[in-house]
């Protein structure tokens, strides 16, 4: 039987046990690191931006279209309670957009918060619908958020929904308003929501992309709301990591399809045990889906 000295005993029984109250030698990163789990309040880089947000956003999207969704629909009082449950739990992530109709909303729960603890991620909707004329920029567009939100910085804004290879020529003055922002410090980072396989591929190598938002599970295709099969995503998103692009998975419960607790499990350990994300977003409409989400995160083994 292999030696072990009193630290390594100690770690491994703490680490077994569950144990919240450790020798004052051994920290609880040493036994969170040998459990080998983590938890989605963590506070972590996102890639190369000099941005820490928690492992888990906050998503205000679901089944979001016309500046309306899910959340918008619970109404303000219930849209503040769950807001507020996440951000007291440790979430200090919000993913938004102009899709989805709640700056107002989160406006409402931030107003009273220190902007510091708090990351902003909002996108500009860039085709003309019957709801928006797009301005064909992002200055225009980022001075309404700021307004909508009452903030005068936004962390991270993304081109919504690029379903071609050809975005960054399509979209140039989108981008060019948008480097323009970030270089005056309105913004501080900028990407692109992709829901193509060649997009993400073009956004995973482009030197203008900082932040991408890719969809990711474990099970893959059109079924699951993703952009190819899991293996194809997997490495596009293993080259975007690699190039120094943050990585924020969303779909990761298959647009509300993995509704198993093995299936979100499993979709879990999928996403983070292979390195493909720096975080993930989740569109929970209660605060028990919060609690459970990050209850689930915090058992997720990683390697």
């Amino acid at each position: 039987m292999k030696n072990i000295n009193r630290r390594e005993f100690l770690l491994t029984a703490a680490a077994g046990a569950g144990a919240v109250v450790f020798p004052s030698f051994i920290t609880k990163a040493e036994v969170s690191k040998q459990a080998k789990t983590f938890c989605g309040t963590d506070l972590v880089p996102l890639g190369q931006t000099g941005i820490k947000v928690s492992r888990l956003a906050q998503g205000t999207g679901f089944n979001g279209w016309a500046r309306q969704s899910d959340h918008t629909r619970l109404g303000k009082d219930a849209f503040s309670k769950l807001l507020k449950h996440s951000i007291s739990s440790g979430i200090k992530f919000i993913d938004m957009a102009d899709l989805y109709g709640t700056h107002p909303f989160v406006k409402e729960v931030i107003k009273d918060l220190p902007r510091k603890d708090l990351v902003l991620l909002t996108k500009i909707w860039v085709r003309k619908e019957n709801w928006v004329t797009p301005s064909g920029g992002a200055i225009e567009e980022i001075n309404r958020f700021r307004s909508e939100l009452g903030v005068d910085t936004i962390d991270i804004c993304l081109i919504h929904c690029v379903t071609d290879d050809k975005w960054p020529d399509t979209y140039k003055r989108v981008r060019d308003e948008l480097s323009e922002l970030k270089a005056k410090g309105t913004i501080r980072a900028v990407g692109v929501s992709c829901h193509d396989l060649g997009a993400l591929k073009v956004a995973a190598t482009h030197s203008w992309t900082d932040v991408i938002f890719a969809r990711i599970n474990y099970k893959g295709g059109q079924d699951y709301s993703m952009d190819g099969s899991a293996e194809e995503v997997a490495e596009v998103l293993k080259i975007a990591r690699k190039n120094g692009k943050a990585v924020v998975g969303m779909k990761i419960f298959g647009a509300g399809k993995l509704v198993k607790p093995e299936e979100k499990d499993e979709s879990l350990k999928f996403v983070f045990s292979n390195g493909l994300v720096d975080a993930i977003t989740v569109g929970m409409l209660s605060p028990q889906q919060v609690d459970d989400t990050l209850e689930r995160m915090s058992k997720t083994k990683v390697a």
